[in-house]
């Protein structure tokens, strides 16, 4: 019961702060340190840290460990830490992930109990930030999904936005400034607790930048672009004319989108607003990639990717125009990567303990990519998977081939509960 009122009591702290923050658009935040130190508010953020079921970090301390020896004293610590000042984050753990094309993406983890003061921290300063974001920004907001962003740039293309500014940034998170970062959370903050303890939280990553890996890392992120989407959106309404929008733009953490008119009478909008956008990119330090960022007319045959989706404009039997979005040849590559491994590692287990692995990988793959045209590409993976399971069953006797004569393909399905919902739903 308790649990419950203290749920509801930090739901309602964080939904006053947000009506304030929304309200008064220039209103600084004190007193809000102690919030972050409350055991209800360390209690949720320990609860979202372990739902995301992370690595340990440099410590070792697993979650495990910590059930063992108790949340309650493992928060009361935490706590008695945060309130004495004694608090002093370690070291992110460094780790290397591929990020395709043969690169690594280099994560930065935080150990646990950092993981819990990063989401306290977050879990108050969230609605502050939410009140002031953008339309166009969705990385890592509440309520916000990469399918809305996705369907806001293929409407935008439908509407005749074919001139495509597709940016590439250059290390986007390992070049954050902390001390421009900073001072934009100032600008809301008053706090010199709350700023103390982000300057701790940001030094254990380094001397600049945020980690990939720490809860609160997406928020920092968008506050650090949060001055470029507001160009963008004043942009936008003073180029509507008569009740027609002309550009748009969407932007998931770094991944950023501008569409333009196509029409020749809008060639100024495009040249001005890629120099405007360079302008607000090197007040912040961040630098484009100009070798990597493309400029493309979609109704040229251009593609662009974003959100691991290919875009293409199309005519329609109709004799209008729409827009093909596919999955990227790399996202299937990778996706069956994934599920080769699987059966390489569980190669000597039956076929249903290798299917019980193989299951939520794929339904969380096609539930992403299923609001686009991705009936060609599921098709592919789908007969894949099939034929990997045959091979499976027939490794297990010993014997070659896939066992056509052998099994039918409803017996597969229904045996095994091998995963087949292909089905597209597309975005409402």
């Amino acid at each position: 019961m308790n649990e419950k009122k203290t749920s509801i009591n930090l739901q309602d702290l964080r939904r006053k702060i947000y009506i304030k923050a929304k309200a008064e658009k220039n209103w600084r935040f004190w007193g809000l340190y102690v919030h972050v130190c409350k055991f209800e508010t360390l209690s949720e953020a320990y609860r979202l840290a372990k739902s995301n079921n992370g690595a340990p970090g440099i410590d070792g301390v697993t979650f495990e460990a910590i059930e063992k020896s108790g949340v309650e004293e493992f928060l009361t610590q935490i706590q008695q830490e945060l309130i004495n000042k004694s608090y002093y984050p370690m070291r992110n753990l460094k780790k290397c992930i591929p990020k395709g094309g043969r690169k690594l993406r280099t994560l930065g983890i935080p150990s646990i109990r950092d993981r819990v003061v990063q989401g306290a921290v977050k879990l108050i300063l969230e609605p502050i930030f939410e009140s002031d974001f953008q339309p166009g920004s969705y990385g890592y907001r509440p309520n916000k999904k990469a399918h809305e962003a996705v369907e806001k740039v293929a409407v935008a293309v439908i509407k005749g936005q074919t001139k495509v500014i597709d940016v590439d940034l250059k290390s986007y998170f390992d070049t954050i400034r902390h001390h421009i970062l900073l001072n934009k959370i100032a600008k809301r903050v008053k706090d010199r607790d709350i700023l103390r303890l982000i300057k701790l939280i940001l030094r254990a990553n380094g001397k600049q930048g945020v980690s990939q890996g720490g809860p609160i890392s997406p928020l920092f992120s968008n506050i650090y672009l949060n001055d470029v989407d507001e160009m963008l959106e004043k942009a936008k309404e003073v180029t509507t004319k008569d009740g027609y929008q002309h550009m748009e733009y969407a932007r998931w953490a770094d991944d950023i989108v501008i569409t333009v008119d196509g029409h020749s009478n809008w060639e100024w909008l495009r040249k001005g607003l890629y120099e405007r956008f360079s302008e607000e990119m090197a007040k912040i330090e961040v630098s484009i990639n100009h070798d990597k960022t493309k400029q493309i007319d979609l109704a040229k045959g251009g593609k662009i990717n974003f959100l691991g989706f290919d875009f293409r404009r199309y005519k329609t039997i109709r004799n209008k125009f729409g827009i093909l979005r596919t999955p990227k040849m790399e996202a299937r590559t990778n996706l069956l990567g994934k599920l080769k491994d699987v059966f390489k590692r569980y190669k000597s287990q039956p076929l249903d303990r290798v299917i019980e692995k193989i299951n939520p990988i794929l339904r969380g793959w096609v539930n992403y990519f299923r609001i686009g045209n991705s009936a060609r590409c599921f098709n592919y993976v789908k007969d894949w998977v099939y034929k990997k399971a045959r091979r499976h069953l027939m490794k297990a006797r010993k014997r070659k081939g896939f066992g056509w004569q052998r099994w039918s393909r409803e017996w597969i399905y229904q045996t095994f509960n091998l995963y087949e919902d292909y089905k597209i739903r597309y975005y409402q």
